[in-house]
Parts: structure tokens; sequence; C-alpha cells
């Protein structure tokens, strides 16, 4: 299909789009990073414990060429001989394979991070499939991965030949020289030729590194249509938005609810409205507004404040500002101070004489502040 194309994806990968990928074990790496440091660590391992493995090496062969006539005749004791010499060979050659390993797992770690993903384990159908195999081998990532091969040989090849014609004198020098230094000398050599090597092998790892993040993400990109549907499943569906401002008002109101137990008093229309209003003289400068709500809401503010023993104050005009003017969480503005200090005052003489005091006949509200005043 022309928009599946890669004239039509034009777009870059989106967050999910690349989880999808990862998820999938499709994450970028570079061979040639790998190889590098697979070399380095090589060269690095044995100019550090040459010298541990040319003595390992020398008594696991000590110890296998040197036997009596028992052992040679005994079939059991030669097994036996060879699976020690196995045993030490295993023992001291561990470190450079536990090297070799922890340097190829940081390379594939510092280019894709973590990720461990099961699927790419799955049994695929395409992954044998003839067909898919020939247009593989002649396309375009093959031109590329077969320059790069040509390129990696002519490199190292050239490096390598370098330093051997470099080294010729020390080679020839080897025939003339005792066995233990001319094994030492071979492995200064050697060392030389793989630090050459790696050396060369980095130039190519820079230029492949970038390369194979940007291939990655380059294969990674959408059509125009395909963002819009992404951004539709997972942003833009109304059902899923809905639900969310459900489930967000619903959250809001239980911590709203939860607050009215710990307010001073509540603050009603009688029917219509309630408020509920915390207040600490030594932690607030002013009256706070924790909960508020109309119709159904403020009859269950009402129900939880009768539950808890929070009194209740039929206020229609200061009840009627506040849930205008003030939001939760606010504290009340000084236009409505007066007002809200009879309120409080009448709650403590409440509190304190244990009988009921006269309610204010008159609310000291501003007109301006009500809206029903607003009105007439």
């Amino acid at each position: 299909m022309a928009e599946d194309s890669d004239l039509e994806r034009t777009e870059a990968a989106t967050g999910r789009k690349i989880e999808q990928a990862r998820e999938q074990g499709n994450v970028p790496h570079s061979r040639e990073l790998s190889t590098f440091a697979i070399l380095m660590t090589g060269v690095v391992t044995i100019a550090l414990m040459g010298s541990y493995f040319y003595q390992g090496l020398h008594d696991m062969m000590l110890n296998v060429y040197t036997f009596g006539r028992a052992e040679a005749m005994d079939p059991h004791l030669m097994g036996l001989t060879l699976f020690n010499a196995a045993r030490d060979m295993l023992v001291t050659f561990a470190p450079f394979g536990l090297a070799m390993v922890v340097a190829t797992i940081a390379a594939n770690l510092l280019i894709s991070g973590w990720n461990f993903s099961t699927q790419a384990l799955e049994f695929n159908l395409d992954r044998i499939n003839p067909l898919q195999g020939i247009a593989r081998l002649f396309s375009v990532q093959s031109g590329i991965e077969l320059f790069k091969a040509i390129l990696k040989s002519a490199v190292i090849g050239g490096m390598s030949g370098w330093m051997l014609w470099r080294l010729t004198g020390d080679l020839l020098s080897l025939a003339s020289q005792p066995l233990d230094a001319a094994m030492v000398h071979t492995g200064w050599i050697a060392m030389q030729i793989f630090l050459a090597a790696a050396g060369a092998f980095a130039l190519i790892a820079v230029i492949d590194v970038p390369f194979q993040l940007w291939h990655y993400y380059y294969k990674l990109r959408m059509t125009k249509q395909e963002v819009i549907d992404e951004n539709k499943q997972t942003q833009g569906d109304p059902q899923i938005k809905g639900r969310i401002r459900r489930m967000q008002r619903e959250m809001a109101r239980r911590r709203m609810m939860a607050e009215v137990p710990k307010a001073e008093v509540v603050v009603t229309n009688p029917i219509h409205y309630a408020v509920a209003l915390k207040y600490d003289n030594k932690r607030m400068n002013a009256p706070q507004v924790v909960a508020k709500g109309s119709q159904l809401v403020a009859a269950r503010i009402k129900e939880i404040a009768r539950e808890h023993g929070v009194p209740i104050v039929e206020a229609p005009p200061l009840a009627r500002a506040l849930h205008s003017h003030v939001e939760i969480g606010d504290t009340i503005p000084g236009t409505l101070f007066t007002a809200v200090a009879q309120v409080l005052a009448y709650v403590y003489q409440l509190k304190q004489s244990g009988m009921t005091p006269a309610m204010p006949s008159d609310w000291l509200v501003p007109t301006e502040l009500d809206p029903e005043g607003q009105a007439a």
C-alpha cells in the first residue's frame, strides 16, 4: 500500500512506537562497537594477565606431558590426567572469557540500554521464508553490510600487515632466542598487532554507531495517519478522556470528603449549597475552604458532617458567596472575613456553652459577592 511505503513514512517515531519495538526485542546495536570492545578488552586483559596465562599454560602442559609407565598403561589415569588438564585450562583462561562476556554486554548496553524481551525468541516462519531471505540478500542493507565488510577487511588487514612489516626484525629474532624469552617476545608482538587492529577498528566503530542509531530510528518512521491513529488511541479518544476525567473527579471528591470531618463548620444554603470551613489560628492566617458542593454533593457533605459532629450553620448568602468565589484549598477573601467571623463566633459559643446561641439575624455579606443579590 502507498501509505506504508518509505516515501510516506515522514514522521519521527513516537515514544509508544519505540516502546513497542523494544518490547519485540528490536533495539539498536552495532557489531563494530562490540568487536572493538572485545578487541580492546582482549588486549588489556592479555597485557595485565599475560604472565598468569603463560604460567598456567606452562604448568598445564608440564602436568600433561610428565607421566610414568603406570599412567601410560592405565587408561583411567590417563583420562584423569586429561580431565585435570581441561580443568586447569578452564580455570586459567576463565578471567579472559569473563572479560570478553562483560565487554560484549557493556557494548550493547551502551548503545541500546537494558532491554529484556522474550518475543525475539518466539518461532516466526517469516525468518525462514526463502523469498524474504533472497529479498534481504539483495536489499540496500545487505549492500551496506558488504561495503562495511570490505572496508573492515581493508582497514584491519592493512593495519595488521603494516604492523607485521614493521615488526619483521622482531619476528626473525625469535629463532635465536631461548624458549621462555621467545614466548614472552611473541606475546608482546601479538599484543602490538592486536592493539593496532583495535585502533583501526575504533575508526570504524565511531562511524558505525551514529549510523546504526540513525538507521534504527529511520526504519521506525511513521506515516501521518499512523501518528493520528496513535494519538486517538492514547490521548484523543473521547471515551478514554471522559473516563479519565470521571476518575479524576471521583478522586478529587474523595479527597474533599475526607477533609469534611476536620472542618470547624459547614455553611449551608440550606438545600442547594454546602461549604466546609477549617481554621487553626496557630497555623492559618484566615479560614480555608476544604470542601464545597451543590445538590447531591452538598447533601453528602452535610451527611458526613452530622456523622462526625461538625456543626452545620444555615447562612444562605455566605454559602452562596463562598461556593461562587472561593475554590477548594483557598483561604476566604478579606471581604468575607466579617461574615465568616460571625459563623465562627456562633460555633465557638455553641461548643463552649453547650446551648444553642442566637443565630445572627443579618449576615454581613457584600451584595456583589452573593449571586442572588446580584440577580436582584
